[in-house]
């Protein structure tokens, strides 16, 4: 049985990078935007949140907890919000090709991650010595007392602030899509910009409103993986694959907020059950972490032959807006 209940909350750590990715591009695609950045933007929270915590516990002689994690957190979304805004530039202000963009935000992401996490280290005095015990350790603090129930206080109450601030958010992104006026007019303009611009929409507004802040929120996946997931450490291309997971569970979800929730935690067991079945080969294991993928595909089949609106993707995802057309 425990073993079972660990898979089960180990499932749950390694999925929360994949829910805020996959929830940050939902946003994003529900204006028409098609963001292929977001490993990049991981990349880009994920050292930005380990520098603000670092250099902050490296100047005082006693950090403060709190302090560090405000700090780090601001520096995540800053961070990411800054590589979302450069795509925002290019393809809703200068219509540049959004695959493309998006690739090349990635690539920049990646590398600037790189660099600076393998600066921050050579600062530090080499690899694996860079210390944020304090505000790493307010990061993975579990609920008091809840956290020391049998069974239901590891499956459920054994994490850090930002796994309950994830599924939070998620509920948020769902109620502001489907149950307020901004919300709908944001996916009207998914559906078709010309349309929403001819009913007054402020069609750019929203478009650079939400790739930001959906670049922000992918952040906070990149920051929960370096603060919680590697308890405040720094490895080169450490977050795998994790950011093209984000973008498959897009779609494995419908692109349906809460679906993330219970998709990122499957995705996360996926990623792990090679883990735990024993006398694997290596060409096997690398088969079993291709799963979260073979399961989108299947779901994206499925959807497909259904032929459903409401589980197809924005009708102008992907294309720009030019409003001299209208």
């Amino acid at each position: 049985m425990s073993i079972w209940l660990t898979f089960l909350s180990k499932a749950f750590t390694m999925g929360m990078t994949i829910l805020y990715g996959a929830n940050g591009e939902i946003l994003t695609e529900k204006s028409g935007n098609l963001n292929l950045g977001v490993p990049g933007m991981m990349y880009m929270g994920g050292i930005g949140g380990l520098m603000g915590a670092y250099l902050y516990e490296r100047a005082v002689e006693t950090p403060i907890p709190l302090v560090g994690v405000i700090l780090s957190v601001l520096c995540a979304l800053l961070f990411s919000g800054f590589g979302a805004l450069i795509y925002s530039v290019l393809t809703i202000s200068l219509r540049a090709n959004q695959n493309v963009t998006g690739l090349a935000l990635t690539t920049f992401g990646v590398g600037f991650g790189n660099f600076f996490g393998g600066s921050l280290s050579t600062l530090a005095g080499g690899v694996g010595q860079i210390s944020t015990a304090a505000t790493s350790g307010l990061f993975r603090a579990k609920i008091p007392f809840l956290c020391d129930l049998p069974v239901v206080g590891e499956l459920f109450f054994s994490y850090g602030m930002l796994a309950y601030a994830g599924i939070i958010i998620t509920i948020v992104l769902h109620w502001y899509l489907y149950r307020t006026r901004p919300g709908l007019n944001l996916r009207s303009v998914g559906e078709s910009a010309a349309t929403a611009d001819a009913a007054g929409i402020n069609v750019s507004r929203y478009k650079y409103m939400a790739t930001i802040i959906g670049g922000m929120i992918a952040g906070l996946g990149g920051l929960y993986f370096v603060m919680d997931y590697s308890t405040g450490g720094w490895n080169n291309n450490g977050f795998g694959d994790l950011g093209w997971l984000a973008v498959a569970l897009v779609i494995f979800a419908r692109w349906r907020p809460l679906n993330v929730i219970w998709g990122s935690w499957l995705f996360g067991a996926l990623c792990i059950l090679y883990l735990y079945i024993g006398g694997l080969s290596r060409q096997m294991q690398e088969v079993f972490r291709a799963l979260p993928y073979l399961v989108t595909i299947i779901v994206l089949v499925i959807t497909s032959l259904r032929k459903k609106r409401e589980d197809q993707p924005p009708a102008a995802l992907g294309l720009p807006y030019f409003r001299e057309e209208r």
